[in-house]
């Protein structure tokens, strides 16, 4: 992959391909991230990684309309999943391409909530380890921050590469 440090929405649009060969982040609805403003192999708590990306919100996103009627909010396991999904962006940008799945976390902390009034969610991740052997794996801490105010933390999420493509036999 090409390591770019940021990544417009026009240019993210690509990993989501069905044609795109190797690792893909989710499309359509399921595709949390709408542009990585800063990926680097050397930053974050622990000096291996980060990944800095964001959503827009508006009060006409689908999962508003559903969960919950009167009481609308976005998903805790929405912006979960958007950790784990840049999690996996951070690892197919270090080099090793497969089919990407999420094998979970350690710990979640839920503190605060997405609303249809906020305009703005910002991922940060911190990489803590990537291990390559049979399937390429990343460990990393991440937070969750609804217009600038901390609303969620995650530890110990973990993404895989599994069928690594371009991996010598």
């Amino acid at each position: 992959m090409n390591q770019q440090a940021t990544y417009s929405h026009a240019e993210l649009q690509y990993f989501m391909s069905i044609d795109k060969p190797g690792s893909k982040l989710p499309s359509g609805n399921m595709s949390m991230i709408d542009r990585i403003v800063q990926i680097n192999a050397s930053g974050g708590r622990y000096g291996k990684g980060e990944v800095l990306a964001e959503f827009d919100i508006s009060p006409d996103k689908w999962f508003f309309a559903c969960h919950f009627p009167g009481d609308p909010v976005m998903p805790g396991c929405l912006g979960l999943d958007a950790l784990w999904q840049i999690a996996g962006f951070f690892l197919s940008w270090s080099g090793p391409s497969g089919k990407g799945r999420a094998l979970g976390c350690d710990k979640v902390k839920f503190f605060g909530e997405i609303l249809p009034s906020t305009l703005k969610v910002t991922y940060h991740i911190h990489v803590k380890r990537i291990l390559i052997k049979d399937i390429a794996m990343i460990i990393a801490d991440g937070d969750v921050y609804a217009d600038g105010q901390h609303i969620y933390s995650a530890e110990g999420l973990k993404v895989a590469f599994y069928q690594l493509q371009g991996a010598a036999a």
